[in-house]
């Protein structure tokens, strides 16, 4: 499926940091936890424009592994939040024919949310329409630095091929993202893809996540199918010129 071309510009995996939900909320005079909620709302759109506009593959950075160190009352009301979410929603993604699948850090996660996560993922292992990837206790240095453990922890020694180090990354099969979202007006990757996204195309929004959805979403990938992507190398203006 992912060696396809989409619809969308020849984007096979759009990423996306989602900020802003605080910001919204705060405009609104609302809780934190308020902000996230719309935010979930946010996901619901974007994920389903995502599927219309035929991109095989979305990710959405949920929660870092800085995280951790917002305040503890806003984390617990996020990790109910994770957990009773995807319980709720596993049935209508079967139906969207969306894969489940997490990246990120097992370690430090709440037990249920673990056993929700890993229910999810086996619930919609057969769907193919789209595969919807959640950064959850994600980090790029963490992602890196477990990969290296791993392969220590095999009994590895000698060399480390490029091949090597992502077979033991959280999802190793997932294709590098082309286009990374960032919403909010923030202008940094924040930790985020830092390996896979070495070659990302990047665009940034004003707009907050709880405001994200399908017209944010086709402007994104616009901008991106009209850019020349040259991995280092020279492109087709230069080469003729």
């Amino acid at each position: 499926m992912w060696q396809e071309e989409s619809a969308a510009g020849g984007a096979r995996h759009v990423a996306i940091i989602m900020d802003g939900n605080g910001r919204w909320a705060k405009a609104r005079h609302l809780p934190r936890i308020m902000g996230h909620h719309a935010g979930v709302q946010a996901v619901e759109r974007t994920v389903r424009a995502a599927k219309d506009l035929r991109v095989p593959v979305i990710s959405l950075y949920a929660f870092s592994t800085e995280n951790w160190k917002r305040p503890k009352a806003e984390v617990l009301g996020l990790m109910g939040l994770f957990r009773y979410y995807v319980a709720m929603k596993v049935k209508a993604l079967c139906e969207e024919g969306a894969r489940l699948r997490f990246a990120g850090s097992r370690e430090g996660l709440p037990e249920d949310v673990i056993r929700t996560l890993e229910d999810a993922e086996n619930a919609t292992a057969s769907c193919r329409a789209i595969d919807v990837v959640v950064c959850l206790n994600y980090g790029g240095r963490r992602e890196i630095l477990d990969a290296v453990n791993a392969l220590l922890a095999s009994g590895h020694s000698g060399s480390v091929t490029e091949e090597l180090l992502r077979s033991q990354f959280y999802i190793p099969d997932l294709p590098d993202p082309d286009l990374v979202i960032r919403t909010s007006g923030e202008h940094r990757m924040s930790n985020f893809w830092l390996w896979e996204g070495a070659y990302s195309e990047l665009y940034f929004t004003d707009t907050l996540w709880p405001d994200f959805g399908r017209e944010e979403l086709e402007k994104a990938l616009k901008i991106f199918s009209g850019r020349e992507r040259r991995y280092g190398g020279v492109g087709g203006s230069e080469k003729n010129g």
